[in-house]
């Protein structure tokens, strides 16, 4: 049978989110809320209709994940200077200590995953699927250390 880009992709990805998923639940922070700092810290100030837009959940689910952080002390919400009905999340000191323990363990990630392909070949992976990133939806992609 033959191997589809796709099918390759989504079982990498798993893979990889499953390995720093055991690594970040030693120091107590679950999937949502890696996924929620990383996209916070990506873009401060967003509100929680755009969080919920990136995370691919409903904004019910989002907030509920905002109010058990905040409770944390790692995101907090700021009003909105232009909009007094809106929320805008920000992370905290806290939070931001978070994603400095996180990004270690991302790296350590995806040097197991790597493990054994060159630097040339790292690189090309990577310019790859940026392409493809941005093919699919339209924007230059970025990279993020979080991005495991």
């Amino acid at each position: 049978m033959e191997r589809r880009v796709g099918t390759v992709l989504g079982q990498v990805s798993r893979l990889m989110r499953r390995a720093f998923d055991e690594r970040a639940r030693e120091i107590g922070v679950t999937r949502p809320q890696w996924q929620v700092l990383g996209v916070l810290r990506r873009y401060e100030g967003i509100r929680q209709a755009g969080l919920a837009e990136i995370l691919e959940v409903e904004p019910i689910t989002a907030g509920r994940m905002i109010d058990r952080m905040q409770d944390a002390g790692l995101v907090e919400r700021r009003a909105d200077p232009s909009d007094r009905r809106a929320w805008n999340l920000h992370l905290t000191r806290r939070g931001d200590e978070m994603i400095e323990r996180l990004q270690p363990l991302a790296i350590e990630t995806s040097e197991e995953a790597l493990a054994g392909v060159s630097d040339a070949d790292k690189a090309q992976l990577l310019a790859t699927l940026e392409t493809i990133l941005g093919n699919l939806t339209g924007k230059p992609a970025t990279s993020d250390p979080l991005d495991s």
